[in-house]
């Protein structure tokens, strides 16, 4: 059997796999990284609320000058040029600085400990340990003259590995803190105070060897930058493992906004490609809207493959046993695989066959349909759940793997996560969403999502074990796949012709300027004031009492309101194929439970047996 290729349709799937494969290995891990830089979940949390709404600017701006001046392809290219350069800049910026040191100068050896710790910390460790010693665990950074040091003064050069392991970039070694002796005094740059810690008579442990922690008094003072964990969780209370700066303390730091900043400009390249490139799809597909699923697949098909490689090559590329994940390589990968989808976006032949006279005006009026007014606030409610996934469920899955592997293999079961997402969940419902929405109708489409996000988020809530999460990420289908494709879709189909860039861009702000950002917000401060599980816990409730409420008004809306949107109200000024079309003869509406039969077979748009959208 002879299998027919649509080559006009290769470019944008070339297109899809690219982009998705480029954004793949950073997207998912910037959250994680904004963590392992210092950043506490609020100042995430605030950070992913500010984005979308960058989004929420982009789209209908960039969407409205594409299709006012006829710039999508330059306009296209530009956001990916945007996105790569963006992404890859981020590889640069530094993380915050750890507040444990290892001090050790002249016979004497402490552990100092700089944060913005409450004003009493001392005399409450103090009153609670009395004259209790600590043994502690330490891993400290270390440069060629500090294993100096270590062998000539520590181990005196009785191990002969130590000249091997001095090629290591970190030492482990255990040592003793003095819990009746803590000196607090100001840091010196006055932003904070620091904890010393007295080590009795220099005692430590290194390669199962009792040394002493001794630095000769002409050597540079030894003081490197460590994780210290002495196994007490009254302790680990008062002096959390890592420092997490909140807003103020955040922003107060250029490098903060160096990274933010690079987050922004990704974003807004991110919405005007992922925008302007629904509308050019669409435009490239013309009547055959049931076919968009079969192209936007491949772009499921390009995030599973490179999300599942970047997270075994980020856990393969970083240090066993530490926390700190090395995420160079999927900077590269994204500024490379990026660089490849502008050379295929340069194939694509797209010209725009409908123009408006007044896009404004045409797309306002789509606020004066009820039905498109509920299909919008769809949009946000699943942007709340949405943003909760995105944002906050790795750092989730990373909080519950540290009893299991120690975080070892945590890359690498994200990367999983991601793979099922698209292959198990996405492509399939993207292959099959034409049929699905042809069969069930886009309404009840939108009600079976917000089911799947309560089930979804209730099954996070009761995990145990992070690897149990793996078959929960085959409802991914539901949730993004079935939803993307039936808000691209209906927002195709409604869109008054020569405004499509300009539909895409609004509903996608809709989505993610106002769904994501304030989702975001909301996870965030959950996530700060209760715990993880609580936060899924109450958005899966959430998603089943916004699913009943939504199953109600579409109930009253196909009993009660008659079928009419701003699509029979498009400028009379439009382009003659608008205008002819809206001086067609009148169409007689028949109202039943999903559906809306029309007697006029030449329509603007073709509905492909989409019969429940709302039309004119």
């Amino acid at each position: 059997m002879k299998v027919n290729i649509d080559k006009d349709l290769v470019p944008m799937k070339a297109h899809y796999f690219l982009f998705n494969a480029g954004t793949a290995p950073v997207v998912p891990f910037m959250p994680q990284l904004a963590t392992q830089l210092g950043y506490s979940s609020v100042v995430v949390g605030t950070m992913y609320m500010i984005l979308p709404i960058i989004g929420l600017i982009a789209k209908p701006l960039f969407g409205y000058i594409a299709d006012r001046y006829h710039q999508h392809r330059l306009l296209f290219l530009g956001g990916q040029a945007l996105t790569a350069v963006a992404f890859f800049l981020i590889m640069f910026v530094p993380a915050v600085d750890q507040e444990t040191q290892f001090h050790c100068h002249a016979g004497v050896s402490s552990i100092r400990y700089c944060s913005n710790y409450a004003a009493d910390t001392e005399q409450q460790l103090e009153t609670h340990f009395a004259n209790r010693t600590l043994s502690c665990q330490m891993r400290c950074q270390m440069v060629p003259p500090m294993w100096d040091i270590v062998c000539n003064n520590w181990l005196q050069n009785k191990t002969q590995s130590c000249q091997t392991n001095s090629s290591k970039s970190w030492i482990d070694f255990d040592t003793y803190i003095s819990m009746n002796d803590v000196i607090d005094e100001p840091m010196l740059n006055g932003k904070g105070r620091c904890l010393n810690f007295i080590i009795p008579h220099d005692r430590g442990v290194v390669d199962a060897q009792n040394v002493t922690l001794y630095c000769p008094k002409e050597n540079d003072i030894f003081r490197p930058k460590c994780q210290m964990n002495c196994n007490d969780s009254y302790l680990e209370k008062m002096l959390p493992a890592s420092r997490e700066l909140n807003m103020s303390s955040a922003m107060a730091k250029p490098e903060f906004w160096f990274f933010f900043g690079m987050l922004i400009i990704s974003w807004a390249g991110m919405a005007v490609v992922v925008s302007i490139g629904d509308a050019i799809c669409f435009g490239l597909l013309g009547e055959r809207h049931h076919l968009y699923g079969k192209q936007r697949l491949c772009g499921s098909l390009g995030w599973g493959v490179f999300a599942v490689i970047a997270g075994l090559l980020v856990d393969a590329m970083s240090k066993d046993g530490s926390d700190v994940k090395n995420y160079t390589i999927v900077f590269w990968m994204t500024l490379v695989i990026l660089g490849f989808d502008m050379l295929a976006s340069t194939k694509l032949k797209h010209t725009q066959t409908h123009m408006s006279s007044n896009i404004w005006k045409d797309v306002g009026q789509m606020f004066l349909s009820l039905r498109c007014v509920v299909f919008f606030l769809w949009c946000v409610a699943i942007g709340l759940g949405t943003a909760l996934i995105w944002n906050f469920l790795f750092i989730y899955l990373e909080e519950l793997a540290k009893p299991f592997d120690e975080g070892n293999y945590i890359k690498t079961l994200e990367g999983l996560v991601m793979g099922i997402q698209c292959f198990g969940g996405e492509l399939p419902l993207f292959f099959l969403s034409g049929w699905i929405l042809k069969r069930i109708g886009h309404v009840n489409a939108m009600s079976l999502v917000l089911f799947g996000f309560g089930v979804r988020f209730i099954l996070y809530s009761m995990l145990q074990n992070p690897w149990y999460i793996l078959p929960i990420e085959l409802l991914n289908g539901v949730t993004f796949g079935l939803f993307y494709a039936t808000m691209a879709s209906y927002a195709s189909i409604v869109a008054p012709p020569g405004t499509e860039a300009t539909m895409q861009s609004l509903v996608g702000a809709i989505f993610e300027g106002v769904g994501v950002s304030i989702g975001s917000q909301i996870a965030g401060q959950l996530f700060d004031a209760v715990s993880a599980r609580t936060t899924f816990e109450i958005f899966g409730i959430a998603a089943f009492i916004i699913f009943i409420i939504h199953v109600c008004v579409q109930m009253y809306l196909q009993r009660n309101v008659p079928y009419e949107n701003g699509k029979g109200r498009s400028s009379t000024a439009s382009a003659p194929a608008s205008a002819s079309a809206s001086a067609s003869p009148p169409t007689t509406v028949t109202n039943t439970a999903n559906e809306m039969h029309t007697d006029s077979p030449t329509s603007p748009k073709n509905l492909d047996d989409f019969r429940d959208v709302d039309l004119s």
